[in-house]
């Protein structure tokens, strides 16, 4: 039976998707998704063309993603070998428990601000960054072509300008007040002190010299070479607590994922720092024991269900999930079946409740998602971010580099599991996942979001394996978010399924969109690819096909006789 018979909140795609058989690009650009599919045109695998469509994204994506930022690159190679790039940001060595001063102690929504925003914005908010590290890392071990040749279209775009899109349009006023306080920034988003508006040709001439000098020298032009000598002057004059000796000590992890069986899937995703695989599957665990298919997509069963076992996963992230170097996360314990089992049986399916951890220790929504694959069998879902839209809100000068505003995701208070440490890592939801049936991939997936990241992951798993719905259906079908409180729920979901929820005990609001934009790409027992991307972003999936031509052919316009 068609997911559709038992829907109660049905709806309909947006976009269409793309085939493909010799790889597939999706980005949240449709330039970013084109450079990684030229690294594949000139003989490049998808890890070449993930890092071409990464720089890319820097440049045309700007508020989401940066190499001044973070992220997570989940790989799964030729031989089946699954590895994950730990490129997130660490706290500078000038920073400790007690540098800001949050302006509450209880928990909502304020309760990671502190005073004058010094952990949002501006120079005491950047963290040391991993990207260009773990970007230049990862090509030069698992890509085949030159960083000239992969930082190439970013340049060109930077150089030449492109057109601003709606989306980034509407970024831009979303957080014009900020961006207003810093002259470098205003000057290319606000000219003549509005948004940039649509169809506006942005050029980032500076920029574009700053990856000319990247793809000469490489990330140790940022990590102890001159480019880190000159942001590191600059932060430090503007009060900000980031070093060069921060940025020389800054150091790539290569980790192991996790993974967990689900209906007869494997699911691989990050481990922590990132909370995203750990909670993606321990979710998973306890829908495991219900027949979502029967519920119907968007009935209240099913998002009452949904909106419970998010409630125990934040509960248990925020007693238990940070930086393993510094806390000891009980990851076994958390993707059991047993403890999954124990908190399902206290799941009350007729009302709403309040949950608390049940594990103890020993974000931003604003990021970028890139899912690449080739044809040999190289896989990527990475996400990557510069933390909030626009990062720190400042550009660092002469650079044309936005800097992220990673110390926002630390808890400001002392004595926690996430307070700020020197050296210690963020923690961050992200959840790059790749989805495995009888030992070969069978879909990838990602998304932005901040902490409605993982959330979003999991639900898309199981609109494609429980609810069967086709890849582009499971990327922009209506979600459901919440960490405890409130309730967000998407204007797709049925009125009268919302009600259904308020009526046992749900604080619902609806809401335009819950996090970003996903990207997923799909595997087929013939070896061809479908990529699919949502609606919530300028998302675009760009296939390879054809190839080149026969062994044997010729041309011959003039055939003699």
């Amino acid at each position: 039976m068609s997911w559709r018979a038992r829907a109660a909140s049905p709806f309909r795609c947006e976009k269409q998707p793309a085939t493909s058989s010799r790889g597939m690009v999706v980005t949240n650009h449709p330039l970013a998704s084109a450079a990684g599919a030229e690294m594949l045109a000139a003989g490049g695998n998808a890890v070449d063309a993930a890092i071409a469509a990464l720089f890319t994204l820097t440049v045309v994506e700007p508020m989401m993603v940066g190499i001044f930022g973070g992220g997570m690159a989940h790989i799964r190679l030729p031989d089946g070998t699954h590895t994950v790039i730990d490129g997130l940001s660490t706290a500078p060595a000038a920073t400790g428990p007690d540098t800001y001063r949050p302006v509450s102690d209880m928990p909502g929504p304020d309760y990671l601000e502190t005073e004058g925003r010094e952990n949002a914005v501006g120079p005491r908010a950047v963290a040391a960054p991993g990207n260009l590290k773990a970007w230049c890392e990862t090509l030069a071990r698992f890509g085949r072509l030159p960083l000239g040749d992969v930082i190439d279209p970013a340049i060109r775009h930077a150089s030449r300008g492109f057109a601003v899109t709606p989306y980034l349009s509407s970024c831009i006023e979303e957080c014009a007040a900020d961006l207003a306080r810093d002259a470098e920034i205003a000057r290319l988003y606000l000219p003549g002190g509005k948004p940039a508006p649509a169809g506006h040709r942005l050029v980032q001439s500076d920029y574009a010299g700053t990856l000319r000098g990247i793809a000469r020298e490489g990330a140790d032009i940022l990590y102890g070479g001159t480019l880190g000598r000159s942001v590191t002057a600059a932060i430090a004059q503007a009060g900000g607590f980031l070093t060069l000796d921060d940025l020389t000590a800054y150091r790539t992890v290569e980790r192991a994922p996790v993974r967990g069986p689900y209906r007869g899937f494997e699911i691989v995703g990050p481990p922590p720092p990132s909370s995203g695989g750990v909670h993606v599957l321990q979710m998973l665990n306890i829908l495991e024991g219900y027949d979502i298919a029967a519920m119907g997509f968007g009935s209240a069963d099913h998002l009452h269900l949904v909106a419970e076992v998010l409630k125990i996963a934040f509960a248990d992230r925020a007693a238990a999930t940070a930086d393993p170097a510094f806390v000891q996360v009980p990851v076994e314990r958390l993707i059991s079946k047993d403890y999954a089992a124990e908190r399902r049986a206290s799941i009350d399916l007729g009302r709403a409740q309040s949950w608390s951890a049940g594990v103890a220790a020993g974000e931003s929504a604003n990021t970028t998602h890139v899912t690449v694959a080739d044809r040999d069998g190289h896989v990527i879902s990475t996400t990557q971010t510069i933390n909030s839209l626009f990062g720190a809100r400042f550009i660092l000068p002469g650079t044309g580099i936005i800097p992220n505003n990673y110390m926002y995701l630390f808890d400001p208070h002392p004595g926690k599991a996430l307070s700020v440490q020197p050296g210690k890592r963020i923690t961050t939801s992200q959840a790059p996942l790749i989805a495995l049936k009888d030992g070969k991939p069978a879909f990838a997936l990602g998304l932005p979001g901040g902490l409605r990241i993982f959330g979003s992951a999991m639900q898309a798993v199981i609109n494609l394996i429980d609810h069967g719905m086709s890849l582009q259906e499971a990327v922009e079908a209506p979600r459901l978010w919440t960490q405890g409180q409130t309730v967000e729920v998407e204007e797709g979901f049925a009125p009268a399924v919302r009600e259904a929820l308020r009526e046992r005990g749900h604080d619902v609001v609806t809401v335009p969109h819950v996090g970003g934009g996903m990207n997923a790409i799909a595997f087929h027992d013939d070896g061809t690819m479908t990529g699919a991307a949502c609606w919530r972003a300028d998302g675009t999936p760009v296939g390879l096909s054809g190839g080149l031509a026969r062994a044997d052919a010729r041309f011959w316009p003039d055939l003699r006789r």
